[in-house]
């Protein structure tokens, strides 16, 4: 028999196909005002007993805040593919079909590794012009940044290569003048207006328009993928404001990366193109398998990584991520990677974002100081998760959180008074960067590369630091204690913030440090055991670039717990293949010491902090419970809310329903047997019995409500029977009361499941929903049970 998939649900293959069904997706937990929602159509043995022959409105899908049921989606869709295969050997039209329904996944992943691509290029440059915007204008068209606009000047000098007549300071434009008190005070002054106005922008179109478009997006979108629903999260509104909000933050100078909103951005886009496809428009698990695709390609467009993008889906941010996923995302994050190169926003021709080209290799003596910056990095990540949770719980507990746009503008101008008179943090966090991992010439005019000269032949030998590197380093110090505090209080706000590349800035810093007190030791040391047969006198050994990149890397690590995507991520990013060993070295050691404090990253800790249904699949269970210790209801609680399969009215039936909040009911033979039969939806039950009521003849409140197979006989002057079996889910996940709670966990996280009913000898004891576990676990972790807000 061949089902059509679009309407029916697994429920009702029981009642048509008598096969096995996994778990409808009705909990027995508090309602809070939304319903689950399940499949209900089909025809039963009798016209008069079924009332759901057509299909209903708002069958299949599910409320805001509610965790969708994956084995009953994945069900849904294996029959749909089995009557597209069973069709298509019918006719050549449904082999057409069968092709398109086969190929249309591969074309929604080229469609949103285009559409992302192209929209990361056109944030990229945007960006670009608008943080330049704050420095000054271009005379020959105002669209021009900075850099393309002494492109094809003739007047500039390889000293400084950034000054050309046709741009110009605002103390230029404004004063004519562009030396003096005066001019600076007057470029001092538009810097903060801008960096004031961009983020007023920045805040005003969220709160108005998408409040979902603040944060980095990540938490909950590890929350979506693991099968939570946010209405509107992914939608066309918060991807038009994420993506303007997120060009005004980046630009308005605050400490914050568009890296992670590109997350966000690639999966709204995903999520919308998604309904293009009926395949993934009506199965939410489907479209999970598209968003996790999505997530690789906003890696890979964010840093130009997609090797890593995809890596970092699986191991970040992925629920479930079956092999076709993964093809389907290298696929995706290609294509997204070919767009930004076509558009080119770097100007470089190059798909990286910090290209390095170190001129020596590295030495084994150098893993001891590489490992380093990874304790350095793991305290860091540590320190900061821990402050920045502080913080964001003050802001919402308190009257903070109620003034977001006089907080956010009150950093923004925090920000631009102490970054601007530091040449260091008045720069762009991805120019800080590229700095950073700069590898100093001779000829370079950078003050990072201002060492003494001493020798003609060797440009690239190691040289004594000069005075220009004394002030760099006395800079970037006073740098790295501002970029470690002001982004503690900027991630969190309500505009769109990414961590990436502050995380990354304040490990680079501390890494170019390092690297240059490293370069001198070597050089005033040449003879010390350390250095002796490997670093002679005049030879370039160290390379202080090298140690900001293993810095950049060892940070991101302790503040995402990131290892194996991040060190593919920052070769790719910086095309330094042959550094892996120090940045696997660093990466890891950041790991484990900032797992010495915490086993959670920064997104896990936001999704704990927001009461999110999130089972972490690294999270260990370490506790001897047992089931019956976390089932409801408790010793103390009310008796369990059950159907049963016959005997009970429909005036009975809807006035359980109607005082309990519960999404779901067990049913049972009969109330002294307790014995399990199956489990029915509040939602299933309420448009059931509407349905019968309005298109079938004697439903009243005093028709009997039967759940088996065969009607029982009824006395001749009753009103008909109501069936519902077909609605009934025949074969509820049980376990035991004697079922050791890690075991029942690991259950929950690898089949998805929303409720188990607990069971002795048959005999039904009660039920454990996802929120109970996360409850249970959160008290056995000695944290707030009540931090769990959703279902």
């Amino acid at each position: 028999m061949v089902i059509s998939d679009e309407c029916l649900s697994v429920a009702m293959l029981l009642c048509l196909k008598c096969t096995f069904c996994p778990s409808l997706s009705g909990v027995y937990e508090e309602h809070n005002g939304t319903s689950r929602t399940a499949g209900m159509n089909g025809s039963g043995p009798s016209r008069l007993v079924d009332p759901l022959e057509d299909p209903l409105p708002g069958v299949g899908t599910y409320e805001d805040f509610n965790t969708i049921d994956w084995v009953r989606e994945k069900s849904k869709d294996r029959d749909r593919h089995r009557e597209i295969t069973n069709k298509s050997r019918q006719s050549t039209v449904a082999l057409l079909h069968s092709i398109s329904d086969a190929f249309s996944g591969w074309l929604l992943m080229l469609l949103v590794g285009l559409m992302s691509g192209a929209l990361a290029g056109g944030i990229d440059i945007s960006a670009h012009w608008m943080t330049d915007v704050k420095g000054g204008l271009c005379l020959r068209g105002f669209w021009f940044n900075h850099e393309h606009c002494c492109w094809l000047s003739n007047e500039t000098t390889f000293q400084e290569r950034d000054r050309c007549p046709q741009w110009q300071s605002w103390a230029e434009l404004i004063t004519g003048k562009s030396e003096g008190p005066f001019a600076y005070i007057v470029n001092y002054l538009m810097y903060i207006f801008w960096a004031l106005m961009f983020s007023f922008l920045a805040v005003i179109l969220v709160r108005a328009f998408a409040p979902y478009a603040c944060g980095s997006g990540i938490p909950e979108i590890k929350t979506i993928l693991s099968g939570f629903i946010i209405r509107g999260y992914l939608g066309k509104w918060t991807l038009i404001i994420k993506t303007i909000t997120l060009v005004l933050a980046v630009s308005s100078g605050l400490s914050l990366g568009k890296e992670g909103p590109l997350v966000h951005v690639a999966c709204c886009c995903a999520n919308i193109l998604c309904h293009l496809f009926t395949k993934y428009r009506k199965n939410e698990a489907k479209r999970r398998e598209v968003l996790s695709a999505a997530a690789a390609v906003g890696v890979s467009v964010a840093f130009g990584a997609p090797i890593g993008g995809v890596l970092f889906s699986l191991e970040e941010v992925s629920y479930y991520f079956p092999l076709k996923t993964l093809w389907r995302s290298f696929f995706a994050a290609l294509v997204a990677a070919f767009t930004l190169r076509s558009i080119n926003p770097f100007g470089n021709s190059r798909l990286v974002l910090f290209y390095v080209e170190f001129h020596t290799p590295w030495h084994l003596v150098e893993l001891a100081p590489f490992i380093l910056l990874g304790i350095f990095g793991g305290l860091w990540g540590a320190l900061f998760i821990k402050a920045n949770i502080a913080w964001c719980r003050l802001r919402k507990t308190t009257c903070l959180g109620h003034y977001p746009v006089i907080e956010v503008l009150v950093v923004a101008a925090l920000t631009a008074l102490l970054s601007y008179p530091n040449s260091y943090t008045r720069m762009s966090g991805s120019e800080l960067i590229s700095e950073l991992f700069n590898d100093c010439s001779l000829l370079d005019s950078s003050q990072l590369c201002g060492y003494k000269q001493v020798s003609v032949d060797n440009s690239l030998a190691d040289r004594p630091a000069g005075p220009g590197l004394y002030t760099a380093l006395w800079q970037l110090a006073l740098a790295l204690v501002f970029k470690m505090m002001i982004t503690v209080i900027t991630f969190g706000m309500k505009v769109p913030s990414g961590l990436f590349i502050p995380s990354m800035a304040v490990g680079a810093i501390a890494g170019r440090l390092l690297g240059v007190g490293m370069e001198q030791l070597a050089y005033y040391n040449h003879d010390a055991v350390i250095f002796k047969g490997w670093c002679s006198q005049g030879a370039d050994c160290i390379t202080p670039g090298l140690y900001a990149m293993v810095g950049a890397a060892a940070c991101l690590g302790g503040v995402t717990r990131m290892t194996v995507s991040l060190v593919v991520i920052m070769f790719e990013l910086t095309g330094g293949l042959e550094y892996i060993v120090p940045l696997m070295a660093a990466t890891m050691t950041s790991k484990w010491v900032a797992d010495a404090f915490g086993r959670e990253g920064i997104y896990e800790a936001h999704i704990r902090l927001n009461g999110y249904p999130f089972l972490e699949p690294k999270e260990e269970f370490e506790h001897s419970s047992l089931a019956v210790d976390v089932m409801r209801p408790r010793r103390m609680d009310p008796t369990l809310a059950v159907l049963t399969q016959e005997g009970m009215t429909v005036g009975e039936v809807e006035s359980l329903v109607e005082s309990t909040h519960f999404s779901g009911f067990p049913v049972v033979v009969s109330s002294e047997s307790q014995r399990l039969v199956g489990f029915v939806l509040r939602r299933d039950l309420l448009i059931s019995i509407d349905n019968a009521r309005k298109r079938q003849d004697g439903i009243v409140s005093a028709s009997q409500v039967v759940f088996t197979e065969h009607t029982p006989p009824l006395p001749p002057d009753a009103p008909p029977p109501l069936r519902l079996r077909c609605i009934m889910d025949l074969s509820p996940f049980t376990v035991t009361d004697h079922t050791p709670m890690d075991i029942t966990v690991d259950i929950f996280r690898k089949l998805g499941l929303r409720q188990c009913l607990v069971t002795h000898n048959g005999r039904l004891l009660g039920i454990i929903t996802k929120k109970d576990i996360l409850k249970h676990m959160a008290q056995m972790a000695n944290r707030d049970p009540d931090s769990i807000l959703f279902n």
